[in-house]
């Protein structure tokens, strides 16, 4: 249903998702991607919801980021979408997560209904992305002398200066 998404978003030539990384996202051994599959009543899948945490370093609480809401055309107006929502926005009460927050495009009729849900755009935040060479680009700056984080590890990081 990835690949349905991303045909709806007119970028079917830009999802390269294949079942093997989103089994290994889900279900590795430390998964940092979750999602929730809607049925309809003979049990096909008929939408999903794909998220993560985030952190809000001003109230000091984690978020879900929800990347993927995607209901079937033919589960369309049945409150499926709403319900995929619900479930996540009771997810953020019960664990005490802070907001439930999204990206949607422009031309997204979807965006009414989110209104209609009580959802605010943020239009005085710019989403800002480093990809393809900018990103390796800066990469190739990297020195951690002085600075604590996570290890880089993985193959590269010998062309990175760190070995």
């Amino acid at each position: 249903m990835v690949h349905e998404l991303a045909e709806y978003e007119r970028a079917p030539d830009e999802c390269r998702l294949t079942a093997g990384q989103l089994h290994a996202a889900l279900f590795g051994e430390n998964p940092a991607l979750f999602g929730h599959v809607a049925v309809d009543a003979d049990d096909r899948p008929v939408g999903f919801a794909l998220w993560f945490l985030n952190f809000s370093t001003w109230q000091g609480v984690h978020g879900i980021y929800l990347e993927d809401l995607y209901v079937r055309p033919d589960a369309r107006a049945t409150g499926l979408g709403r319900r995929l929502l619900a479930a996540l926005a009771a997810l953020c009460v019960a664990r005490g997560y802070a907001r439930l927050e999204w990206w949607v495009l422009h031309w997204n009729p979807a965006r009414e209904f989110y209104h209609r849900l009580g959802a605010t755009a943020m239009d005085e935040w710019i989403p800002y992305r480093l990809s393809g060479s900018p990103l390796t680009a800066l990469a190739t700056e990297a020195d951690i002398r002085g600075i604590t984080g996570p290890a880089i590890t993985s193959p590269d990081q010998a062309a990175l200066g760190h070995t």
